[in-house]
C-alpha cells in the first residue's frame, strides 16, 4: 500500500514540474515535493500514521491532524522568520522518538499524543515554511506539503492496519523507524 501511495506522490509531482526549463509550475509543487524530498520528513510521517494505527480508537484521526495543524503553524513561524531553536535536531528526534514509542507499543490518551506529535510537527512546519521557494505562492505552497504530508500519513496508517494482525511487525517496524532516526544523527 506505501508504494502505491509513494508511487501516486511521485507521479503527481511530476506532473506539475512537467514544463521543463521553467521549475516548478506552482508553489503547491514545492510544496509536495518538500516532505517526500528527504528521508527524515518521511520516516516522521510515516511513523505518526503507524502510531495512531497502532492506538486506534479517536487517535486516529486525531494524532495526524494535530500533526498537520500544527505543521501549518510551524510553517506560518518560518515563513514570517520567527526562529525556532534546533529545528534539524527536533526533526531528527521526532523519527527517534515515534519510532521508539511504536516500538515500545506505548498507548497515551489522545491529548497526550496529540500534543507529542504537535511538539514535533512544529519543527517539521518551521522546516517547510522556512525554505518556501521565494517565487512560490504561500496557499498553494502549504496545500502541497499538508496534502504530502497526510498521503504519507495515510500510508503510515495503512501500514498500520497491514501489520495490525502481526502484532510485533509493527514494533519492528518502530525499531527500524528508531534505527534510521539514529543513522540520520550519526550521517
Amino acid at each position: 500500500m506505501l508504494k502505491k501511495v509513494l508511487a501516486v506522490a511521485l507521479v503527481a509531482e511530476a506532473s506539475l514540474l512537467a514544463h521543463t526549463g521553467h521549475g516548478s509550475v506552482s508553489g503547491f509543487g514545492a510544496g509536495f515535493g518538500h516532505p517526500i524530498g528527504g528521508a527524515d520528513h518521511i520516516l516522521a510521517m510515516i511513523a505518526v500514521g503507524l502510531w495512531a494505527a497502532q492506538m486506534g480508537g479517536r487517535v486516529l484521526w486525531a494524532v495526524p491532524l494535530s500533526f498537520v495543524l500544527m505543521m501549518l503553524a510551524g510553517a506560518a513561524m518560518g515563513v514570517n522568520g520567527i526562529q525556532v531553536p534546533f529545528i534539524e535536531e527536533g526533526i531528527l528526534a521526532s523519527v527517534l522518538v515515534l519510532g521508539a514509542l511504536i516500538g515500545f507499543g506505548v498507548k497515551m490518551p489522545v491529548v497526550f499524543s496529540s500534543a507529542i506529535v504537535g511538539l514535533f510537527a512544529i519543527f517539521h512546519g518551521t522546516a517547510h515554511g522556512a525554505e518556501m521557494p521565494l517565487n512560490a505562492g504561500g496557499v498553494e505552497y502549504a496545500a502541497g506539503f499538508v496534502l504530502a504530508t497526510a498521503l504519507l500519513h495515510i500510508g503510515g496508517i495503512a501500514i498500520g492496519f497491514a501489520m495490525h494482525k502481526l502484532s510485533k511487525a509493527s514494533r519492528v517496524a518502530g525499531g527500524a523507524i528508531a534505527a534510521s532516526g539514529v543513522a540520520l544523527v550519526l550521517s
